[in-house]
């Protein structure tokens, strides 16, 4: 019988063909420590940092803020020439805590610095939504004329309890303004969002796919939640583990297809999963099993079903 997929094998919106259609060519993101910080770590809204949060995790060994942006771009490209030799080009990506948070001519400096090399074609932000105004989003418009620049929102969830017991330090309704603000003016806009969090059933995970669905975002990544040593949430682990619900990786391929079917089909997904080095792990990882041989297995799974990317987004 013949299927209805528009994305035939790959079953869903892939980051990999959209970078190939938008640019020709294998792209790859390098990243920048520019350091920064965050609102709920150095006191402004709160102190701590997110209760999940620790940036050693995955910050790799070339990305310091004591080097300048210059080196950290040679390094980082040199580093992937070697691990994805396709690639030909390169998008800076300041991904270190939150990439907006600095004055108006600190933010000029940073971004003119990471789109300064030859073989850089653009420029990924991570930030927060509560970090974000008009100003800042006139100087990013301005760069996105001329390069492709898009702004990745940490939104993590869309539950306004379960952001307060992470230490989010924003809400829901600010992460949806922020979203749409930046989108309204021609920036290309990116999600995070993290499943597994305390508090929320999988039912509340899936539901929110209602929220998500109507934003107009360019691409939208998920994690599994982890628990990484050294952050308040991996001691709260250790105090009381039978307040998590961790997903098991069958329960959470199950899970994720469910979510992507509801899923809007415009959105580019950048990834299933989140990958941290064992070493940083307290709860075991999945055996020794990669994002994208996890992502395979998620694929085989639509597959199974039948499904794909925003097969029942029609019917929400």
């Amino acid at each position: 019988m013949k299927s209805d997929n528009p994305f035939n094998s790959k079953s869903y919106n892939s980051y990999n063909e959209y970078f190939k259609s938008t640019f020709g060519q294998r792209v790859q993101k390098v990243s920048i420590n520019a350091g920064f910080s965050c609102p709920n770590r150095d006191g402004t809204i709160a102190f701590g940092g997110c209760t999940f949060c620790n940036n050693d995790a995955f910050n790799p060994s070339y990305c310091h803020p004591s080097k300048a942006i210059s080196q950290q771009l040679s390094e980082g490209i040199e580093f992937h020439k070697v691990r994805y030799r396709r690639a030909l080009k390169y998008l800076s990506y300041l991904q270190t805590y939150s990439n907006t948070y600095a004055s108006i001519d600190e933010l000029t400096k940073i971004y003119t610095n990471a789109l300064d090399h030859p073989d850089v074609v653009g420029l990924i932000i991570g930030t927060r939504p509560d970090c974000i105004d008009d100003q800042k989003l006139e100087l990013i418009s301005a760069l996105a004329k001329t390069h492709y620049v898009m702004i990745e929102y940490g939104i993590e969830s869309v539950n306004n309890s379960t952001l307060k017991k992470i230490n989010r330090g924003h809400t829901w309704e600010q992460s949806k303004d922020a979203i749409i603000k930046t989108a309204s003016k021609g920036i290309k806009t990116g999600a995070h969002l993290i499943f597994g969090l305390p508090g929320e059933t999988r039912a509340m995970m899936l539901e929110s796919v209602k929220e998500i669905s109507v934003l107009p975002l360019t691409t939208i990544k998920f994690h599994q939640l982890q628990i990484v040593k050294n952050t308040v949430m991996a001691a709260e682990y250790l105090r009381n583990h039978e307040a998590f619900n961790l997903f098991k990786l069958e329960e959470y391929i199950s899970f994720i297809v469910s979510f992507i079917e509801r899923l809007n089909p415009s959105f580019i997904i950048e990834r299933f999963t989140g990958e941290v080095p064992p070493r940083y792990l307290v709860t075991p990882p999945w055996g020794h099993l990669r994002s994208d041989q996890v992502a395979v297995m998620i694929v085989d799974e639509m597959i199974k079903r039948n499904t794909w990317q925003g097969k029942l987004f029609p019917l929400l």
